[in-house]
């Protein structure tokens, strides 16, 4: 008669959930956690702070505050013109009530701000303009964009990608009249 096996349960070691996972951490820089009240019931919270591309060019002294500036108006203009590619569907849909429309008036102006920044970065077809619908509105990654993307479907090395985000950020700052005209030129 063949004797039963016993099946040996290996425990792992529990992930500590207080702290971010390493694949997060792959991902890019954390702050250290902040305590913090919850605003709606109060209790003591912890709360990590995900550090973005413009706020670490900024806090390497990178960019000036005004770059950063620009940079965050092209992303929040990003946002409210509904270009991000996220879309949602409509649990209930109404037969030709969306027939010819494209939007709401705030999407249709931000879309036109938009474009006025698009054209002052060189047009659809330059690196400028690549670089700031990638990574200031679709928040790609600086190297992810060089890499992935680049212009004119080469890819573009890092520190030379910096260097289009850089510049890129300087236009905008004088289209969105944050920088002085002489800084600017």
């Amino acid at each position: 008669m063949a004797a039963k096996r016993k099946n040996k349960r290996s425990t792992q070691p529990r992930e500590d959930l207080a702290k971010p996972s390493r694949w997060r951490l792959q991902h890019g820089d954390i702050s250290e956690p902040m305590r913090d009240a919850d605003p709606e019931n109060g209790t003591p919270v912890q709360h990590r702070r995900v550090v973005d591309t413009l706020g670490q060019m900024l806090a390497n002294g990178t960019i000036t505050p005004d770059m950063h500036e620009a940079g965050c108006i092209f992303r929040t203009t990003f946002r409210l013109a509904a270009l991000d590619g996220i879309s949602t569907s409509q649990l209930i849909r109404l037969a030709g009530s969306t027939a010819g429309r494209t939007g709401t008036e705030s999407q249709v102006n931000a879309r036109h701000r938009l474009a006025e920044a698009i054209d002052a970065l060189g047009g659809h077809g330059s690196a400028a303009a690549s670089c700031a619908w990638h990574v200031l509105g679709l928040e790609m990654s600086v190297r992810e964009w060089a890499m992935r993307q680049g212009w004119g479907g080469r890819s573009v090395a890092p520190p030379q990608a910096q260097g289009i985000l850089v510049a890129t950020l300087a236009v905008l700052a004088g289209h969105f009249r944050l920088a002085p005209r002489q800084r600017v030129a």
